[in-house]
């Protein structure tokens, strides 16, 4: 009994381990409810935006910081989605934030060109 019983903890502490040392490869993968609940930290300033990766040539936030902008940053539930399919999908912000903006759009029923797919939509150009 004590043999199963030691066994059961050395698996679990071995189990446990592996898990801890690879938890940044398989916590983007987990159900957003818990992604709350982890600590992946996101910044709350746009410093702290620069640093974390949430800018680019297309998306400059450095004229944000430059004028003292006093503004907590960018939106939270954004970052956090943009930096899971960036995690997930192993892309880059710009990438990242296209795909987030067009599953937004679908979600929202517009459509790739940006015009509503509601049929009784009427546009005068």
């Amino acid at each position: 009994m004590a043999y199963i019983l030691f066994s059961f903890i050395l698996l679990s502490m071995i189990a446990g381990t592996i898990l801890y040392l690879t938890r940044e490869r398989w916590t983007a993968y987990l159900p957003s409810r818990f992604q709350d609940v982890m600590y992946s930290r996101l910044p709350t300033t746009f410093m702290g935006d620069v640093e974390g990766g949430f800018t680019s040539a297309d998306f400059d936030l450095t004229s944000n910081i430059t004028e003292g902008d006093s503004r907590q940053g960018l939106d939270p539930k954004s970052k956090r989605d943009i930096q899971r399919l960036m995690k997930i999908r192993n892309i880059g912000f710009d990438e990242a934030r296209k795909v987030y903006m067009e599953q937004r759009f679908k979600k929202a029923g517009i459509g790739a060109d940006g015009i509503p797919n509601d049929p009784k939509f009427v546009s005068f150009s």
